[in-house]
């Protein structure tokens, strides 16, 4: 008499389902650990790595003596300044508009001031959607995460005409002295 197969359970199918996505996740994780790098679209060249050159974290602050909150912009890997706060933004996260809104940011903030030594405040990730998980503790400052984007480049100085030493006007200028109402020569 031929036996008739088993017939398949439900539990053996998700359990074979879920080896097979472990071992797709293993091997995924084993190439990032190897040094393959995340995976990205072809169009993800130079253009990509300017504009994560130029993100950054956008903070607040509250100065809790004069209750003033004030916008903090702060660069990637760059010191920003609140009062005697000097914050570095190591990282920022923000999850894609077709998720649930999440900004993240990993900060380091240290309090300097002119007559003591620098003091580590906080060091980890702030959460925008929820502050209080991993607030900073300052007497003095609150500073919480409100969103990843991107961050203009600091403004270069423009450069200044060369006038050459003081006193000197140049071989063809010569002072003018004038009266109060007399309008200059041309």
């Amino acid at each position: 008499m031929r036996s008739l197969p088993r017939p398949v359970t439900l539990e053996k199918q998700i359990r074979a389902t879920d080896s097979g996505h472990r071992r797709i996740a293993a091997a995924i994780g084993l190439g990032l650990a190897l040094g393959a790098g995340p995976i990205s679209s072809p169009a993800a060249g130079p253009a990509a790595a300017q504009e994560a050159e130029r993100l950054g974290a956008i903070l607040q602050g509250l100065d809790k003596t004069t209750a003033r909150v004030s916008t903090i912009e702060a660069p990637l890997d760059r010191p920003a300044r609140f009062g005697t706060l000097q914050i570095v933004a190591r990282a920022c996260h923000k999850k894609p508009p077709t998720e649930t809104p999440e900004s993240t940011a990993f900060l380091e903030i240290v309090d300097i001031r002119p007559d003591s030594p620098a003091i580590p405040v906080f060091t980890g990730w702030m959460y925008a959607s929820s502050p209080a998980v991993s607030a900073m503790e300052h007497p003095v400052y609150d500073v919480w995460v409100v969103d990843c984007r991107a961050i203009a480049p600091p403004e270069e100085p423009e450069e200044l005409e060369e006038l050459g030493e003081p006193g000197e006007l140049g071989e063809d200028r010569e002072p003018e002295i004038l009266e109060i109402g007399e309008p200059p020569a041309e």
